[in-house]
């Protein structure tokens, strides 16, 4: 977690000099930011790290799993456009270090889902996520983390995603994969054309 203080005001009182502080937390990572995946553990506990960075569009839902269903209408709108799966991947990051729930009964949960859903779900038990991409305080919220094709942050978004914040993200993919698409189609070789007689 990074703290920054912030000077509010600083004002004389009587040839004395007094600043007032005021911590404010932020995420580091930002829109256009590089990203490395590091290594965080599948739903049995076995390390693991972020599927298809560098391969496809990923949407990152990493959620303390107390408020699992924090986005699930912005997890619903996705899922409801059905994105070709050859250039998109959405998956959940659980963050077990936040969670009042034993770690071996939220991973059992995990593993349900993920059986029922067809769906990646990764864990977190350590905070590690949050570390190296200094997402700042996860605890009792969800963050979202668009990230191209490129390996780089499209968008990032802290706690209950609703509304227009809902179709931006979802416009926002649609055109992502449509660029990866159009990409992939013009690197492909030509068809060959059978010579005329």
């Amino acid at each position: 977690m990074t703290t920054r203080f912030v000077s509010v005001y600083t004002f004389l009182l009587g040839g004395l000099a007094a600043v007032m502080f005021v911590p404010v937390t932020a995420m580091a990572i930002k829109p256009g930011d590089l990203v490395t995946s590091p290594e965080l553990r599948d739903a049995n506990d076995a390390p693991s790290t972020l599927p298809d960075l560098g391969n496809k569009v990923l949407a990152i839902f990493y959620t303390d799993a107390d408020v699992a269903d924090l986005n699930d209408p912005l997890a619903d709108a996705i899922k409801a456009k059905a994105f070709d799966e050859a250039f998109y991947r959405g998956l959940g990051v659980a963050n077990l270090a936040d969670s009042k729930a034993p770690n071996f009964l939220i991973r059992k949960i995990i593993r349900g889902k993920i059986e029922k859903y067809k769906s990646t779900i990764l864990t977190d038990p350590d905070r590690v996520l949050p570390a190296a991409w200094e997402l700042g305080d996860c605890n009792n919220t969800s963050v979202f983390v668009l990230i191209g094709k490129d390996k780089r942050v499209k968008r990032i978004q802290s706690g209950a995603i609703r509304g227009a914040d809902i179709d931006a993200i979802v416009e926002l993919i649609t055109g992502l994969i449509k660029e990866d698409a159009q990409a992939a189609a013009a690197a492909a070789p030509a068809a060959a054309t059978p010579a005329t007689p």
